[in-house]
């Protein structure tokens, strides 16, 4: 038996790969996670875009127990499973910051809260209104706390599910879409598989979707200070 290595907690292939006592459960693990992300406020630490990226490649091997014998509905269910779930996580997000009110800025910093990232979130909030919801989906640590926000702030609840929706839909079709026919595309057309490039796809997600969202913190720092 192989041992354990806890850096592979940040590798999203290791979610989408996992067996438990010999069966697949990568499905029900990645349904969890982006549940996790805004659902239960501990999912700023976890893989996201690149965990939906790569399930658009490991599409038939995530969909083998509930295959439906096409394709293009497969990577359709995948991704309606994933919006689902999304959908559920904010919807909770959203819940417990309307419920909770200003308890949180008041809350200590755990391993899985960090105050900082409630207060740029909040900023993001102020900055792009009901869209925020819709961008965060697309954006580390803020979509893990945009929807609390929107609760705190007494969000109109049809107004949220409507953003909640949209930003959901297009984020896990987006994603998924774009793994599962760039895979195909580039093994049919190049030859190349890009599951052997795993790593440097997940470093080049990361950088894209962070990259634009520090450097406009550090931006705001340097014009503050």
């Amino acid at each position: 038996m192989d041992q354990f290595d806890w850096k592979q907690l940040l590798n999203p292939e290791f979610y989408i790969l996992l067996e438990l006592g010999g069966i697949k459960i990568g499905l029900y693990v990645v349904l969890f996670i982006v549940f996790a992300e805004t659902g239960l406020l501990a999912g700023f630490f976890l893989p996201g875009d690149s965990l939906l990226f790569l399930c658009g490649i490991y599409s038939e091997l995530l969909m083998k127990e509930i295959s439906t014998g096409n394709d293009f509905l497969n990577v359709v269910l995948l991704a309606s499973l994933i919006s689902l779930m999304g959908v559920f996580g904010n919807m909770i997000g959203y819940w417990f910051g309307k419920k909770s009110g200003n308890y949180l800025y008041k809350r200590e910093d755990s391993f899985f809260f960090k105050k900082k990232y409630l207060y740029q979130s909040q900023d993001f909030f102020e900055k792009y209104g009901s869209k925020a919801i819709v961008f965060a989906r697309f954006l580390p640590i803020f979509r893990t706390f945009a929807p609390v926000i929107a609760g705190i702030v007494s969000m109109d609840r049809k107004k949220f599910m409507f953003y909640n929706i949209l930003g959901s839909v297009l984020w896990s079709f987006t994603m998924i879409f774009a793994g599962h026919y760039l895979y195909e595309l580039f093994l049919s057309q190049f030859n190349i598989d890009l599951k052997h490039y795993i790593e440097y796809i997940v470093i080049g997600i990361v950088l894209f979707t962070t990259v634009p969202v520090l450097w406009k913190l550090l931006k705001k720092r340097v014009h503050l200070e």
